[in-house]
């Protein structure tokens, strides 16, 4: 019976090793990857100053977004998108793939201490400061009209830098990261505990509410504060960080869509919700010894395939290059379908990040030699097995195989499809037509280079270490996070008509975030002077204005935004007078 078994298991085998490289994709993508993947290394650390061939002018360690300087201006560094690309160039170092990269890293953990000491429109290091988005590339402040703040670069960071000093530690230099690392570390970590419930922009800085790839991040950053704290004796920070990390692995299931079957990306925004945002949340949250855990969207759980599937699937009617393709094949994938920025096209990052997802899939389903299908993935299986049903399969089946197969060829796909839109020279612009397939928009855009080196890592299998995703527990009862508060009244002179009410939005939640239909009603007695007592945050930054309301007509208040900062503690008073 035992060489029944193994006579199977080695056909199966063989299978598996030879369909997805031989037919479909296979040496195409194997081209592609040979040719691409030294130039988009080489892009990457051109867009990195002091040396960088494209980034003149940038200090050292900053990662310039792009070097565009007209329709767009990229000219800048963000924090999301630095800690992304340098994560990616982390894992690069401490997993012995390139050991001449610890100067770049350590002038990056030099420049993002300077950074956060920048004041800004977001604030000052302690007063919200650290979500300002992006900053000029010679570490001044950005001080221009922006989607502010951005809540997923503090806790970024703080993943990329932990990733780093966890290696340093297993080679016995805890003094750097106690003395140099820590204090940077537990800014970022101390903000994201602080300022985890309150709305920011999205990764795409246009919608401002709550983003799946924002609380997930903040999520993973916490779990790993925690556990770094505690190996260089600063566990009392871990109560705390641990509080608010159950809090948002709570408040992440939230996000789930159970009739659409999908992660709703942004709880704001008035779309469909259908984003790249829970792809990308996805392959960043990537713990390989957490399984195919649903709690933390891990690639292979089933709500992460039913959401890619959805997310996949809304941009195949809509791209003319993606036309003549069929339902189960790879397509061009952008942000969002309802996208207008440049018209709304395919993205190399978005792209090449559906195989990244899938390669990670593959990566734990081959390690626990098995694959189960829930009523909840049972959509994103059938594609490619039309007759399966619910249930687990394991290496001894014939289905475990062919659904690898098809998934690994899927995978495939979709690098193949970067592969055709691809120039000559390699360079990876940030989108490419949905006509035409021609780059467009920011040249040489550094996180589409990082985009395609962490898929092709998954693609080799390389693993990413634990952050400690597995086994958590949901709480049963879901916690948000005020923060330090205090009272804040607003005053403000406006002689109003019959019928004429006043009321007051701004760029925070208690303000209604901007909102005109959800504007708050001030009260007034002589309807010349109004008044409302709210509370804030303390040690906030934020801007607002009065508009009045008479039945289906809206007036704002003159620009400029009105602008203030909390105090610490206690109440304040803010007395306007309308214009």
């Amino acid at each position: 019976m035992r060489s029944v078994v193994l006579s199977v298991v080695g056909f199966c085998a063989a299978v598996f090793a030879q369909s997805s490289r031989v037919h479909g994709h296979g040496s195409i993508v194997e081209q592609y990857i040979a040719k691409q993947g030294p130039i988009s290394k080489a892009g990457v650390l051109a867009n990195i100053g002091p040396s960088g061939s494209k980034s003149s002018g940038a200090k050292a360690g900053v990662v310039i977004a792009s070097p565009s300087t007209t329709d767009p201006d990229y000219l800048f560094t963000w924090t999301r998108d630095s800690s992304l690309v340098f994560k990616a160039l982390v894992d690069q170092f401490t997993q012995g793939e390139d050991r001449t990269l610890r100067t770049s890293i350590d002038q990056f953990i030099d420049a993002q201490a300077v950074l956060q000491q920048v004041t800004n429109p977001s604030g000052t290091v302690s007063t919200g400061g650290l979500g300002e988005p992006k900053y000029m590339i010679d570490l001044t402040a950005f001080t221009e009209g922006w989607g502010r703040p951005q809540r997923d670069g503090p806790a970024l960071r703080a993943t990329t830098l932990i990733t780093y000093a966890n290696w340093l530690i297993a080679k016995r230099n805890k003094t750097f990261v106690t003395s140099t690392m820590w204090p940077v570390l537990k800014l970022d970590l101390d903000y994201t505990a602080t300022y985890w419930n309150q709305s920011g922009f999205d990764l795409w800085e246009e919608v401002s509410s709550r983003s799946f790839f924002t609380t997930a991040a903040q999520h993973r950053a916490l779990r790993e504060g925690v556990a770094l704290a505690k190996k260089i004796g600063q566990a009392s920070v871990s109560s705390e960080y641990t509080a608010q990390a159950d809090n948002l692995l709570c408040f992440l299931q939230s996000y789930w869509n159970p009739t659409g079957g999908y992660m709703t990306s942004n709880t704001g925004g008035r779309r469909s919700g259908i984003d790249a945002n829970s792809m990308l949340a996805s392959i960043h949250n990537f713990d390989p010894v957490a399984g195919c855990d649903a709690a933390t969207f891990q690639p292979c759980s089933d709500k992460a395939l039913s959401s890619l599937k959805v997310y996949i699937d809304s941009f195949r009617s809509i791209y003319a290059i993606n036309n003549g393709t069929k339902a189960n094949e790879a397509v061009a994938t952008g942000r969002y379908s309802e996208d207008v920025y440049f018209n709304g096209n395919p993205w190399y990052l978005t792209t090449a990040a559906v195989a990244e997802q899938l390669y990670d899939a593959l990566i734990v389903w081959k390690r626990q030699r098995s694959l189960t299908v829930t009523s909840t993935s049972l959509a994103f299986f059938r594609q490619f097995s039309p007759s399966v049903v619910p249930g687990k399969y394991t290496a001894l089946s014939r289905t475990y195989y062919t659904l690898m197969n098809a998934v690994e060829t899927f995978a495939d796909g979709f690098i193949a499809v970067n592969a055709k839109y691809t120039p000559a020279d390699g360079a990876l612009a940030e989108q490419f037509d949905r006509n035409t397939g021609v780059p467009l928009s920011a040249e040489d855009l550094t996180w589409s280079y990082a985009s395609t080196l962490t898929a092709f890592a998954a693609r080799r299998g390389v693993v990413p270490a634990s952050w400690g995703a597995r086994g958590l527990v949901i709480p049963e009862v879901c916690k948000s996070n005020l923060g330090p508060i205090v009272q804040a009244t607003f005053k403000v002179v406006a002689e109003t008509q019959p019928g004429e009410n006043v009321y007051i939005t701004g760029s925070i939640d208690p303000l209604s975030s901007w909102s005109p239909e959800d504007a708050l009603l001030l009260s007034s007695a002589d309807k010349i002077n109004w008044s409302i007592t709210l509370t804030l945050p303390a040690s906030t930054n934020f801007e607002y204005k009065y508009i009045r309301k008479t039945n289906d007509t809206v007036t704002w208040q003159s620009d400029p935004n009105n602008s203030q900062s909390t105090p610490v503690s206690g109440a304040v008073t803010y007395d306007d007078v309308w214009r």
